[in-house]
């Protein structure tokens, strides 16, 4: 475990933590936004970078879309940027039309996270959130711990509290790429969902929950992700099992290199978002240029807009509770 100055932002100064694990799984975590900026495994052939990521502080900042990030206070959309708790109106910072996307403007994907733990193979970083920040109520506490496991996996803890009532979706956004190639029509995806959330036009979830059985949406068998080049994909799926629990989730496979990549979540739902804007003007990882579908998401969460949808699964966290996910990442190859 290394840490190592990687710049400044506003006179901070935004380290990077180098992480290594059992089994040749090794990873590089950044202050600013809890970004998992690397990511490698071990192949037979040697290691193999499985996410997007940027070569400077400056970069981020400018054009990152969340590579890598901890969103929050809400990650997902919530419509109109409102919503009523307890009979008073929450008005939040709008940053995507007359929405919110991944917490407002300053969400906690673009904050500066403290080093609270740390050891070989796992990192913890915490932020505070106060009372009103991009409108929503309460003093948030929030935790994120990185931990590399045996068995070529990661595992991510988000926690939070809260001295108030207050919606709370901490989620993870990492762009996914298992063999380095420009785009990913080279991987097959399943998920394990059988329904959706519909949405409008401006991504905020119709409050229907329909079956993907006969549509583009499904994904219940493996399949190319892009099978269909018509389809667009920035969905919230609804996963088989129980709210709480570690369950399978998805899966994401290389045909080129033979890599998988099983999530493993407690989450209700995980949004599939396939990279269709992604253009990004300056470098990536290794001189690596990132454009459309260059990567992929698979962001374990609350429904969207579910402080606005009373009959989604609650993502209100009460005073003296704590708000917990925990993910996992096991890489085959």
């Amino acid at each position: 475990m290394t840490i190592e100055r990687f710049g400044t932002l506003d006179g901070q100064d935004v380290f990077q933590v180098s992480l290594q694990g059992p089994d040749g799984i090794g990873m590089k975590v950044l202050t600013w936004g809890a970004v998992v900026r690397d990511l490698t495994v071990p192949l037979a052939g040697g290691s193999q970078r499985v996410v997007l990521g940027l070569n400077s502080i400056e970069d981020y900042v400018a054009h990152s879309p969340y590579f890598g990030a901890i969103v929050g206070r809400y990650g997902n959309r919530i419509g109109k940027a409102q919503f009523t708790l307890n009979g008073e109106t929450c008005r939040l910072d709008a940053n995507e039309g007359e929405n919110q996307l991944h917490g407002g403007t300053m969400g906690f994907g673009t904050r500066l996270w403290s080093i609270l733990d740390h050891g070989a193979g796992s990192l913890t970083l915490g932020l505070v959130s106060d009372d009103g920040d991009m409108g929503y109520p309460g003093r948030l506490v929030a935790t994120c711990t990185y931990m590399l496991l045996p068995g070529s996996r990661l595992r991510i803890a988000l926690e939070a509290t809260s001295d108030k009532p207050t919606p709370v979706n901490l989620t993870t956004h990492g762009y996914f790429n298992l063999d380095g190639s420009p785009d990913i029509s080279s991987h097959e995806l399943t998920i394990a969902g059988d329904f959706i959330t519909p949405t409008r036009p401006d991504l905020i979830p119709t409050g229907e929950i329909t079956a993907v059985a006969g549509t583009d949406y499904d994904f219940t068998a493996p399949r190319p992700v892009h099978g269909n080049q018509h389809t667009l994909y920035d969905i919230n799926y609804v996963l088989r099992g129980p709210y709480g629990e570690l369950r399978h989730a998805a899966t994401l496979a290389s045909r080129r290199n033979g890599l998988a990549m099983e999530l493993w979540t407690t989450e209700p739902g995980v949004q599939f978002y396939d990279g269709h804007l992604i253009d990004l003007p300056v470098q990536g990882l290794d001189g690596a240029r990132y454009g459309r579908h260059g990567g992929l998401c698979l962001e374990p969460q609350r429904f969207p807009d579910s402080p606005n949808k009373a009959h989604f699964p609650s993502s209100i966290l009460p005073p003296g509770q704590v708000s917990r996910q925990v993910s996992e990442l096991r890489f085959v190859g």
